[in-house]
This record gives structure tokens, sequence and C-alpha cells, in this order.
């Protein structure tokens, strides 16, 4: 399988499964698919969720310093039978990481469907979660160094990342960008304009 999912935190897991398990966490997750299942549920798919910080002030006119990624929490996906219902978030307290909430909505099925095109190009990568909350924008980080602790590190370059939609305007939901390539567009949305903007990174013609 080219994906390495990287294996989550134990205790992480184990909130989820533990609120899983809670019908009064279930019944009070603003989850109406999670509420009306009867069959078991299962958490699968653990991904690190990192968050991109000073994006809009890594140009050189700025101080040239670069963009840093932090580690805030691992998402499950949660399966029904033989479909992804919902989503589980884990969140890191002074006590370890903790249960945060469950949620559904588009990020569900684009999480899910970016991870299956991911798996057919054919090359190793280790999935992330990459949030830009800057732009309002969620990717999928397909990290080069498969090995690598998914709890810190930085895209380089040759990394990818997909887009997941909901994608900002003028960037293509699904279509796998390196870091060299997406990072400055979404740099230049944030910054004055000094220099004509780079070509928006829509789908490409059928």
């Amino acid at each position: 399988m080219p994906l390495h999912v990287p294996p989550a935190p134990a205790p992480a897991l184990r909130s989820v499964l533990a609120a899983l398990a809670s019908p009064t966490a279930v019944h009070e997750a603003h989850t109406p698919s999670l509420r009306a299942l009867q069959g078991p549920l299962t958490a699968e798919l653990p991904l690190p969720v990192h968050v991109l910080d000073r994006l809009g002030i890594s140009q050189p006119a700025a101080g040239g310093r670069p963009p840093r990624t932090r580690l805030t929490g691992w998402r499950f996906l949660i399966r029904s039978a033989d479909r992804y219902v919902a989503a589980a978030d884990t969140r890191l307290t002074p006590d370890g990481w903790a249960f945060s909430h469950f949620f559904e909505g588009p990020y569900v099925a684009a999480t899910e469907r970016a991870l299956r095109q991911a798996e057919s190009l054919g090359k190793n990568y280790q999935p992330r979660l990459l949030s830009v909350p800057e732009l309002y924008m969620l990717t999928l980080w397909l990290h080069g160094a498969v090995g690598a602790d998914a709890s810190s590190g930085l895209p380089a370059g040759e990394d990818l990342l997909v887009p997941l939609a909901p994608a900002p305007p003028g960037i293509a939901a699904y279509r796998p960008h390196p870091v060299s390539e997406l990072l400055p567009v979404l740099t230049h949305r944030l910054t004055p304009a000094t220099a004509p903007a780079p070509p928006t990174l829509a789908a490409p013609a059928a």
C-alpha cells in the first residue's frame, strides 16, 4: 500500500473508542449520522492534524521568516459498515491526549476521497492533514519521509498538498500540488500585491 498511515498515540485512540462506546457522548454529538446508527462503529485512518502558521508574514519584506507547522491533534474517520459517517478529533491537554469532538460534513467525504486518490499515485507517502486557517483551507499533506515522526516536521518542497473540498476560489480541490508550487500561491493571497499574482491553480482542462 503506497500510503504509510502513522500510528496514533495510544491514549488518543483510547479516548475516541471510549467516546464511541459512551451513549451520552454519541447522543450529545452534533452528528445526526452517529445518533441514528445502531451497528458497531470503528475508528480508522488516524491522521495527525498540523496547522501552518505565519503564512502571511513569510515574505522577505516581512523579515523572510518561513512558515512553521505545529501539531494540534489527531483525527480519526469513523466507519459504520462499509462507509465513513463522521470523524473524531482529539487534542493534547496537560494530562495527555483527550477526545475533543465528533463531527460530520464535507471534509469527511473529502478526506476519504483524497486518501483513495493518493493511493493511486503509486508512490510512498505518509498522509497527514495540514490546515491553513488564514485561508479557511484544509489539505491532505503527503509527506515523502514515510518513517518520520508524524508529530513534527515541515512540508518539504517535493511533498504534495491535496486541497480538500471546499477549497478556496481559484484552487482546485483534489488536485495534488508540490509544496514548492502551492505555497507561494497561498502566501501571495495574504500579502500586499507588490508583483503580478501567480496563476491560479484551477483544475486542468478536460
